[in-house]
This record gives C-alpha cells, structure tokens and sequence, in this order.
C-alpha cells in the first residue's frame, strides 16, 4: 500500500472505529479528519483499501470497519505515541517502587498497568538462573518444625516448612543457619540447578532417616540429619525459582468488550485457566526481537486468541532475570496508548530490579 492518502484513510478507520466501536463512512472520515479530499475519492480510495484486505464491511449500506491486516499496517505505521502523563508516570513509579518482595512488586505491575490501558494485564515471572542466592533464613516453629526462607538477589522469595527428624534448639538453629549459608549464599542458582540429581530434591520424606551429610561441619554428627533435610529444602526450593508463572489483572474489562467477542468469550476465559497456553504464547513472542512485540488477532499462535490482540515487552535486570509483560484486549485496541503504557512500565520495572 504505496498511496500515503491510503494509509491515512485507513488510520482514520482504526482511529474513528477504535474510539466508537462503529463502522466508519466516508462522510465522517471527511468531518473528523482533514484529508483535503472528497466523500467521492474517500469512497474510491476505501474501495482499494477492502479489495487489498485492509477493512472489511460487515453489514449491507454499514461502513468499514478494520481488518487484522488493517490492524497491522496500522500498527507498523505508527510513529506518533501518546507519551503518558506526569500523573500516569508517578503512578507506575509509586506502584512499582514500593516496599515488598518480587510477588509483591509484579502484583503491583499488572495492576497498574490493567489500570492504564483497561484491558487485561499479564506478567511472566522472571527467570532467574543466573541469579544468586542472597541468603538463607532459618526460622524454628516449634521442637521439629522448621521454616526455611531463600532469598535471591533477583528479589525473589521461596520458603518450605520442614518437619526435622531430630530436636532442635536455639543454638542447633543458629549452627545450621551458619552452614547452610556458608555452602550456599552467594551462589548462582544455574551453579545449584546443575548439581541437583532427580533423586537429590525432595527426596528426604518426613519421619525418614538420612545418612549423616559429609562434612556436617560445626552442626555435629547428632545433627546431620537436621542440616540434610535442610539442604534438602534449599534445593528444592531453588527449584522452585524455576516454576514458569504468571500474574494477571483486569480480567473483568473482558466482561466490558463481551459484545466484541461474543461466542469467543468462553475459550479465552478457558485459556486464562490454562497458564501454559499463555506463557507459549509470551514466549513465542520473544522470538520476534522487538522492544516491543505486537500479535494480532489470528497472528496469535492459540485459537483461543484468535479475535484478541496482544502486546507485550521484555523486563529484566543484570542478574540474568528477563521475561515478559503484556496487555491483552480486543483487536480493536488504542495501539498507540497500549504500546507507550507497556514499554514505560517495562522500563519502569526493569530499572527497579536493577536497583534491586
């Protein structure tokens, strides 16, 4: 589509069919937009824009409205983002900068970011293999409970409780705590990942009795068997940094743009249940290598999201954390806002795990 007033006719549709959910006629591209043209060459020039595939006329006599490849050569056209305001910028700082832990912060991301573009937002926990261990807390609950804390320098925390198999004081508590620090903090988890057999993790059941672990170190041999369960736990939660996850928010705007999916409600809500379906689908994306990656309608990989738009950024820090945050709504979208919201809040983020 080589004629630029074209392509401003066909902005015009997805501008004016975006805003009022109508199919658009010439006579209102003609009132709303200053093309210098004719009812009769708007007409002409919407005539070539639906036989190339870019809009389509739903009813006898309606106007046109935005194909998926309408939607795209909008989409790759655009070159004037609505930058947010000071107000929308210091909430997303206020939202993300706030005191917590990883869940808490992510928690906080979606939120703010459903709340900017009304639709449904989602982030992908980060991984964290090259992430490293930044201490190990051991806490006791009472004569054989023991609750054990991982804490990454990604932000990220984990914790386990442990019925233990032998007693337990204050001491025995601040002697485990000692070692289990000493063998593990500061190491990567990619490192303890690769010492961890199948059989390594999890494999010390409550009531069981270990084999004394090998250099129990200032713990003694009467308490080899609490530091084995311990070590244990830590490996299994280290494993636990590696679960792929992913937090949602806004899933009730999809209740307010219901007339637009009609039928196709029911499977996208089936598909939020299944997280695997949308963390093959953000991950799919990042094969695009784009800052900021736009799937339309039936460019999306899943059936379910066939009349759904995604847009989605890459997050991250220097520890080796990166994934994915996205916002997913109907193809009849505000690209424009969407885009500038996602890639301010992945920045946003980013910076904070930097800091982190």
């Amino acid at each position: 589509m080589s004629d630029s007033r074209r392509a401003q006719v066909l902005r015009a549709i997805v501008e004016d069919f975006v805003a009022t959910n109508e199919p658009v006629g010439s006579k209102a591209i003609v009132q709303r937009h200053t093309l210098g043209v004719s009812p009769a060459t708007i007409r002409n020039d919407m005539a070539h824009l639906e036989q190339e595939g870019y809009i389509a006329q739903p009813h006898t006599s309606a106007g046109r409205i935005p194909t998926d490849l309408g939607y795209r050569m909008f989409v790759d056209r655009i070159d004037d983002f609505k930058p947010l305001t000071h107000a929308e910028r210091r909430a997303i700082f206020q939202l993300v900068d706030g005191n917590g832990d990883l869940d808490d912060m992510l928690d906080r991301t979606v939120r703010v970011l459903s709340g900017l573009t009304h639709q449904v937002a989602l982030i992908q926990y980060p991984t964290v293999s090259q992430a490293t261990i930044k201490h190990v807390e051991i806490v006791g609950l009472g004569p054989s409970r023991i609750l054990v804390v991982l804490i990454t320098d990604a932000g990220q925390v984990e914790q386990k409780i442990v019925t233990t198999t032998g007693p337990t004081d204050d001491e025995l508590m601040r002697a485990i705590r000692d070692e289990i620090n000493t063998e593990f903090a500061g190491s990567k988890l990619s490192r303890v990942m690769a010492t961890i057999t199948p059989t390594s993790a999890g494999d010390v059941a409550d009531g069981a009795q270990p084999e004394a672990a090998a250099g129990a170190g200032p713990v003694g041999a009467d308490a080899a068997a609490v530091l084995t369960q311990i070590r244990s736990a830590v490996t299994d939660l280290v494993i636990a940094t590696r679960e792929e996850r992913i937090i949602m928010a806004g899933t009730a705007n999809l209740a307010r743009s219901g007339r637009e999916f009609g039928e196709k409600m029911a499977p996208i809500l089936e598909a939020f249940e299944e997280q695997v379906v949308l963390l093959k689908l953000l991950t799919s994306m990042a094969e695009d290598q784009e800052e900021i990656s736009v799937r339309i309608g039936r460019e999306n990989t899943h059936e379910s999201f066939s009349s759904t738009s995604l847009v989605a950024a890459e997050y991250g820090h220097e520890a080796g954390s990166s994934a994915r945050l996205a916002v997913l709504g109907p193809t009849r979208m505000d690209y424009p806002t969407t885009i500038s919201a996602v890639r301010a809040v992945a920045k946003y983020v980013s910076s904070v795990l930097d800091q982190g």
